[in-house]
């Protein structure tokens, strides 16, 4: 699983990744979790499966979503991003890909 966090290029996501990842694996679950900046979305974008913007950016979602189509796309809660929530944040990913693949 490839989730993708895309924010304003602030350092709070990239702990916010952290947490994520510690979370996965202590689930068991391998996944590959890294933040970029919005604009450097299009360089790694490649084989994602998940993209989640931080609630800074959140009015960006319809935009997102539109230049990239095949992937689900989702606004972080600002409660669990402001609380550094890994597990929801990673829990959000995972429901889009459930629901994408139903």
């Amino acid at each position: 699983m490839k989730i993708l966090l895309a924010c304003a290029g602030g350092m709070s996501t990239g702990m916010l990744v952290q947490k994520m990842v510690a979370y996965a694996k202590s689930q068991g679950i391998e996944a590959e979790i890294a933040a970029y900046g919005l604009g450097e979305l299009k360089e790694v974008v490649a084989g994602t499966d998940v993209i989640l913007l931080g609630p800074q950016i959140g009015f960006q979602q319809e935009e997102v979503q539109q230049k990239y189509p095949t992937i689900p796309v989702a606004v972080i809660d600002m409660m669990d991003y402001a609380m550094m929530n890994g597990e929801k944040a990673f829990k959000l990913a995972q429901k889009l890909l459930t629901n994408e693949e139903e």
